[in-house]
């Protein structure tokens, strides 16, 4: 079994700023505010989280092949 990385670098759509974050493993993030250009960013449709929409890694549970909270 491959270990979860819990880090993401999450990608502004709107302005381009990056920022890694640590990604919680009990819980879906569905928002993220940009901490440049302060749009409210929420997960593209058919994805569970922000991170799945934005992140260089995708949330834990889609890591690990599981159902996520929003599946």
């Amino acid at each position: 079994m491959t270990a979860v990385i819990l880090g993401s670098t999450l990608t502004c759509p709107h302005c381009g700023h990056a920022e890694t974050e640590i990604m919680p493993t009990d819980a879906c993030q569905f928002f993220y505010e940009c901490k440049s250009c302060g749009i409210l960013l929420k997960p593209k449709s058919g994805d569970c989280c922000v991170f799945c929409s934005y992140g260089t890694v995708k949330c834990p549970p889609i890591q690990q092949q599981r159902p996520c909270c929003a599946g």
